[in-house]
């Protein structure tokens, strides 16, 4: 396929980012052409320090027990908070297993989990403080992760060794609550009822990097970064479907923060592989913290929702995102956009390019009216809206006026496509109220059983875009001005 837009010059000048010691190499500016002056910021993302100091704090020397049965939760957190103390170090572990619940670490602190190491999560939610966070677009009350970098700088999580999160029964918990929510109508608040705890969180951080751990078995979300700015996931590799498929296991989740760098990471989950997200209704509107500045190369999805997903918290807005060099396998939806008409926000200037798939459901998905049984609250008959959980009343806020509430999706970019065995070629749905604009699709090349539709859409350009199907049929055009294969 031709390289010939102008992500494909980026892609060869700038990216190229390395750490050493606690500095990073940053390609030079000059680089850059004249023609690229809105994606300049590409080579201010990731962690711009590393923790440098070289000191060895092991956790067996603050009474760790490597047996896999032992709760050693104080024990780590020992050595992690002495470490920070003389100004920060490495954090390591003679090989075996650990039980624990959750860990935070410090300013300073490289939390080093080697190749004969597995850290277990505890499977008693008494073992995950609560703490004030945000879940799935709302603030509110939640379990601390298993991990957690809370309001630190400068600190990181790297390693060849697994982090284990034994999730199956927070799965189970939360299978039982669905089936109990349902009739009641309350499927929109289930996720937020059935507390799990989320595998590691970054929140409230600057310069943060994680690095070469494999995360198994997540009871929640894997990685969330939340809040923080100039992070770093390099190389990591995620499994969540071991022993079943956990509800909601995203892999990674960047979550109202910027300057993020997300690369050479492998991720099979059971809900979004590499997620960006910004907030929820009314909730999300009054924080109104955008997700921008990312960069998502050289990485791999599986299993999963979608390879690379916009929303559906799209409330304070997602935009300037560069995704290459992704291939997808066997998941769910290749490059996703959707949203819901109580979130609002503005889902802009996004380029993606060089991507493989095979064996995906959608190549291309934009939903603006996104899984209603979820994305719409309403409190049925029986409940009063005085006596419901706090949570509860964020959730049911109404977006006023309505229309703060309508998504844009617009100025996507996407090019040098390869798709083989899809079952429907494109799937894109605006709004009478919010039309789907400006999306340009150079160099694709899609095989599919059907072609899909793209309905309530403004000024779309196709540039050398093939489509086979196994049905012959074509895109359908519907309420859509501009736009013409």
């Amino acid at each position: 396929m031709k390289k010939k837009n102008i992500i494909f010059l980026v892609m060869l000048s700038v990216l190229a980012l390395q750490f050493t010691g606690c500095k990073k190499v940053v390609p030079e500016t000059e680089n850059l052409t004249a023609d690229l002056p809105k994606l300049e910021w590409i080579k201010e993302v990731g962690a711009k320090t590393m923790p440098a100091k070289k000191t060895v704090f092991e956790v067996n020397g603050y009474g760790a027990v490597n047996d896999g049965k032992t709760l050693n939760t104080k024990a780590i957190q020992a050595a992690i908070d002495a470490c920070a103390a003389k100004g920060g170090g490495v954090v390591t572990f003679k090989p075996g297993q650990y039980l624990t619940g959750s860990i935070f670490v410090k300013n300073g602190v490289n939390l080093r989990i080697d190749k004969d190491v597995v850290i277990l999560g505890s499977q008693s939610l008494e073992d995950y403080p609560d703490m004030k966070s945000r879940i799935a677009g709302i603030e509110m009350v939640w379990p601390a992760a298993l991990i957690n970098v809370l309001n630190q700088k400068n600190a990181a999580v790297t390693g060849e060794g697994v982090v284990h999160a034994q999730g199956k029964p927070f799965w189970d918990a939360y299978w039982q609550l669905r089936r109990e929510y349902e009739p009641k109508g309350l499927r929109w608040i289930v996720d937020y009822d059935a507390k799990r705890p989320r595998t590691l969180l970054v929140s409230e951080s600057s310069d943060v990097t994680v690095k070469g751990v494999t995360f198994k078995q997540a009871g929640f979300w894997t990685i969330h970064v939340l809040y923080s700015d100039h992070v770093t996931i390099d190389g990591v590799i995620i499994q969540n479907n071991i022993d079943g498929h956990g509800p909601s296991t995203d892999g990674i989740d960047i979550d109202s923060s910027s300057y993020v760098l997300v690369q050479n990471s492998d991720i099979d989950c059971n809900d979004d592989n590499f997620c960006l997200k910004a907030g929820r209704d009314w909730d999300g509107l009054r924080v109104n913290r955008p997700t921008e500045y990312v960069v998502i190369r050289n990485c791999i999805s599986r299993a999963g929702g979608g390879l690379i997903t916009f929303g559906s918290e799209t409330s304070g807005s997602i935009r300037h995102v560069l995704a290459y060099n992704l291939k997808a396998k066997g998941t769910g939806v290749g490059i996703r956009f959707k949203s819901a008409t109580t979130r609002g926000g503005t889902v802009e200037e996004i380029y993606m390019q060089d991507m493989e798939m095979n064996g995906v459901g959608t190549p291309i998905e934009v939903s603006m009216n996104w899984n209603p049984s979820y994305s719409y609250s309403t409190l049925p008959e029986g409940y009063n809206i005085e006596t419901v959980p706090q949570h509860w009343k964020t959730m049911l806020m109404p977006v006023e006026p309505a229309e703060r509430g309508i998504p844009k999706f617009r100025n996507v970019y996407i090019s040098d496509i390869k798709v083989t065995d899809a079952r429907r070629a494109l799937s894109a749905s605006g709004i009478k109220e919010s039309l789907v604009e400006n999306f340009h699709l150079e160099d694709i090349d899609i095989e599919a059983k059907t072609a899909g539709q793209i309905n309530y859409a403004k000024d779309w350009t196709f540039d050398d875009v093939d489509i086979k199907t196994a049905d012959n049929s074509k895109i359908e055009i519907k309420n859509s001005t501009g736009v013409s294969l």
